[in-house]
């Protein structure tokens, strides 16, 4: 199909461009690294209250900062759009027979490509800090899995809001608005029997606590395959909308040329 064919060439085209600057990923695991380091050890003794169900602090938090790098990068995938948009590199795809489904796609591909290295850099990471991980070879590729799939949503809706806005400082305060809020309404930094009840319920319907949940029982020693089986189909429905919203956003700008 043309899309596949498409969404191949422009892949290859952001890959090649990562490449260039491949420091890139090392600068974008900064922030998740500090995470790991500080939350790490600012929290380490709360397994001790009751109901965490966990004796190891860095195993329950390493999932979450996987899907917190994951979420961030994301959500900050609009500004590659705010950039091809000011070079005027995006009117000169619609110029070319080139999908439109494969502008947007070929981004999020790259994106989760380079989002899957750094998550296996931190959960290399975590391992020498003392993560351990129960679902092991299977495991680890689900946390993966239900990561890139988050990342790939937000990235589609990041790409959307930028191709309708079309301005940076509107990306970034939409960006700023939503995602920290979704990390602290997720189980990523405390067991989710701990946290406040109104903050319970508002996790139930946050694509953060599905993700995190998802990788979590996929790493333990006998995991529930089907809540995480159930937790992965949900992503990849909000993936599937997601790209549908961004691709009709990129039509809306296109009209709008």
């Amino acid at each position: 199909m043309k899309v596949i064919s498409d969404s191949f060439y422009m892949t290859q085209r952001h890959l090649m461009a990562l490449m260039r600057q491949p420091f890139w990923i090392v600068f974008m695991l900064v922030q998740p690294v500090i995470w790991l380091l500080l939350y790490g050890q600012l929290f380490r003794r709360v397994v001790e209250l009751p109901g965490f169900q966990t004796g190891n602090y860095i195993s329950f938090l390493m999932p979450g900062v996987v899907v917190t790098s994951a979420l961030f990068g994301g959500g900050w995938a609009g500004m590659g759009i705010i950039a091809d948009l000011e070079r005027g590199v995006i009117d000169r795809f619609l110029l070319t027979p080139v999908s439109r489904t494969a502008v947007i796609a070929g981004r999020i591909i790259a994106m989760c490509i380079s989002g899957a290295v750094q998550s296996c850099i931190l959960i290399s990471l975590g391992f020498l800090m003392g993560a351990r991980y129960g679902g092991g070879l299977v495991g680890i590729p689900l946390l993966l899995v239900s990561a890139m799939l988050m990342m790939a949503a937000f990235g589609a809706l990041s790409n959307a809001l930028a191709l309708v806005v079309r301005k940076e400082e509107s990306v970034i305060g939409a960006s700023n608005m939503l995602l920290l809020p979704m990390t602290f309404l997720a189980p990523i930094y405390m067991a989710k029997p701990l946290m406040p009840g109104w903050m319970q319920k508002a996790s139930l319907v946050n694509p953060v606590t599905w993700t995190v949940e998802a990788g979590r029982e996929a790493l333990r020693v006998s995991p529930n395959w089907s809540a995480v089986g159930i937790r992965l189909l949900i992503l990849l429905i909000f993936v599937l909308a997601s790209m549908w919203v961004a691709t009709r956003a990129f039509r809306i700008y296109q009209r709008s040329m």
